[in-house]
C-alpha cells in the first residue's frame, strides 16, 4: 500500500469517527467504563498478591527439639531444617532465650529468671520461614520427619485462608476481563455495523469501481482501533490519578489493619507500567477483533 493511500485510509476513519460521534461517544464510553473495572479488578488482585506475600515472609513455624540434645545433634538438626525445600530462613532460639523473653514480658509480676535457675522448662527450637504459605502443608511434614524434631508449630489455618483468598480473587479477576472484554466487543462490533449501514452505498460504489476488500475495510479498523486506543489513555488517566489518592490517603491513615497486611498498598510507581500496557493491549485487541467481526458479518464485500 502506498503513503497517500494509507493516509487517505486513516483520514477517513477519523472523519467516520466525526461524522459519527454519538455512537463513537457512546462506544468510547462503554469501554473506558469496562477497562476501568478491569484495571480496579487488577489492582485489588496486585495488593491482595501482595499481602499474602508479605504475610507468608511474616508466617513464621517453630520447630520444637526434643529435650537433652547435645550441640552436635541440635545444629544437626537445624542443617536438616535449612536443607527442606521451600524453607528460606532459620534461626537457632535456645531454652534460655525462651526464658529471657518470657522474663522480660512479665518482669512486673514474676522473676523467671531466678524462678526456672535451676530447671528452664523450655526446649531448644528453631525458628523458620517459608517462601510460599501455600505449601506450608508440605514443608510442615518434611519438618516433622526430621531427627530428634518434637513438633511443629504453625498458623496453618490462617495461611489457608489468605491463600483460598487469594485464589478467589484471581478467579473473580479473570472472569471479568472474560465479560467486560465480550462486552466491548459486542459495543464495537454494532458501532461499526451502523457505520457499515450508513455508507452502504458507497461501499457499493467503491467495489464497482474495483476498490479491494483490504482498502474499504482499513478505514473501519483504523475507526475501531482509535476509539480503543483514546478509550485507553482515559482509563490509564483515571485508574492511576484514583488509585494514587487512594495510595496516599491509605498512607496517611494508617491503622492496626493495614500495619498487620503489609503496611501499605502497592505503590503507583510499581504497578502503572502494567495499566498502561494492559489497557492499550485491551483496547487495541478488542477494538480490533470488534471491527473485523463486524465487517466480516455485515459488510459484503
Amino acid at each position: 500500500m502506498r503513503f497517500s493511500s494509507f493516509t487517505y485510509l486513516v483520514g477517513q476513519g477519523l472523519h467516520n469517527m466525526r461524522a459519527n460521534r454519538l455512537m463513537t461517544f457512546a462506544s468510547m464510553g462503554v469501554q473506558t467504563v469496562c477497562m476501568i473495572l478491569v484495571g480496579a479488578a487488577m489492582l485489588f488482585g496486585m495488593n491482595i498478591d501482595a499481602m499474602v506475600d508479605y504475610i507468608g515472609d511474616q508466617n513464621e513455624s517453630y520447630v520444637y527439639l526434643v529435650d537433652g540434645l547435645s550441640d552436635e545433634q541440635i545444629t544437626a538438626a537445624g542443617d536438616a531444617i535449612k536443607g527442606v525445600p521451600g524453607v528460606v530462613s532459620v534461626s537457632y532460639i535456645s531454652p534460655t532465650d525462651v526464658l529471657t523473653e518470657f522474663d522480660d514480658m512479665l518482669q512486673n509480676y514474676t522473676n523467671l529468671m531466678d524462678t526456672f535457675a535451676e530447671d528452664n522448662p523450655f526446649h531448644s527450637m528453631y525458628r523458620v520461614t517459608v517462601d510460599d504459605v501455600a505449601n506450608i502443608d508440605s514443608i510442615i511434614n518434611q519438618l516433622c520427619m526430621i531427627e530428634n524434631v518434637e513438633s511443629v508449630s504453625a498458623t496453618r489455618e490462617l495461611s489457608k485462608l489468605f491463600v483460598s483468598i487469594q485464589q478467589v480473587v484471581n478467579y473473580i479477576s479473570y472472569g471479568l476481563v472474560a465479560v467486560l472484554a465480550l462486552v466491548s466487543i459486542v459495543v464495537i462490533n454494532n458501532t461499526i455495523r451502523l457505520t457499515v449501514f450508513a455508507r452502504r452505498k458507497e461501499i457499493g460504489i467503491m467495489k464497482l469501481v474495483g476498490a479491494t476488500n483490504g482498502f474499504i475495510r482499513f478505514p473501519f479498523f483504523v475507526e475501531g482501533v482509535t476509539s480503543g486506543l483514546i478509550s485507553a489513555a482515559i482509563s490509564s488517566g483515571v485508574v492511576c490519578g484514583a488509585y494514587y489518592a487512594l495510595y496516599r490517603w491509605y498512607l496517611e491513615n494508617p491503622t492496626n489493619l493495614s500495619n498487620l497486611l503489609g503496611g501499605t498498598l502497592v505503590p503507583l510507581e510499581n504497578v502503572w507500567y502494567y495499566i498502561v500496557i494492559g489497557f492499550v493491549a485491551f483496547g487495541f485487541v478488542m477494538c480490533g477483533i470488534g471491527t473485523a467481526t463486524s465487517i466480516r458479518k455485515h459488510l459484503n464485500v
